[in-house]
């Protein structure tokens, strides 16, 4: 049986993932895939309880280390025991999050590594890496001024950090797209939600048509 197609989306935050995620679904399935979506840190059970954790408010004194180190102990889990048997069995994974996201977060934002933080992650994986990645970039001031304006968004951990961290987070997933540029694609997120979905619906068909 072929391999199923491996897509995650990434975005700092505020950059509007979770609707552009409905919205790449919608896609997918129309082209006849079948498709799983899923998160993280979470996506199966172990995973969410280390997400409850590791994004509590009340876990501020938490190391940059053990944050690292949770986040990639949640993706084995998540990997194993649903990515890899989902992909094998030749559907779609479509994931919000994946190992940029301990790139940008821990590795650049918290000072850790890029390098140190992606080798934790590659052995959480066995090496394996999405086939495609979306990446929202918003403006740091836009992403938190409408975090604020949807009083039904979960705040959590990470939103209380300070601005300078917000540009840093962003900074490292440019890093990230340096150093991976034929898997992720950069997509302004910065308008309106349709405009956006334009430009990653072309990612998604160019993605598609070198497939074919």
């Amino acid at each position: 049986m072929k391999r199923g197609h491996f897509i995650t989306i990434e975005g700092n935050e505020g950059a509007g993932k979770s609707t552009i995620a409905v919205m790449i679904l919608d896609y997918l399935r129309t082209k006849g895939l079948e498709v799983v979506a899923t998160r993280e840190p979470g996506g199966i059970a172990i995973a969410e309880q280390i997400r409850a954790i590791v994004l509590d408010n009340g876990n501020t004194a938490m190391d940059g280390r053990t944050e690292a180190l949770l986040y990639a102990a949640a993706r084995r889990q998540h990997y194993v025991e649903k990515i890899v048997p989902t992909l094998e069995q030749g559907k779609t994974i479509l994931c919000d999050r994946f190992i940029d996201s301990s790139l940008a977060y821990q590795g650049y934002a918290r000072g850790l590594g890029i390098d140190e933080v992606m080798s934790i992650n590659a052995f959480a994986t066995d090496g394996g890496l999405p086939d495609l990645t979306i990446y929202l970039d918003v403006d740091p001031e836009v992403g938190i001024e409408r975090i604020h304006a949807h009083g039904d968004r979960e705040i959590n951990r990470l939103d209380l950090e300070s601005m300078s961290f917000h540009h840093r987070v962003r900074e490292g997933y440019l890093q990230a797209l340096a150093r991976f540029p034929g898997r992720i694609r950069r997509v302004d997120a910065n308008p309106g939600v349709e405009d956006v979905f334009v430009e990653v619906r072309a990612v998604l068909e160019r993605y598609f048509s070198e497939r074919e």
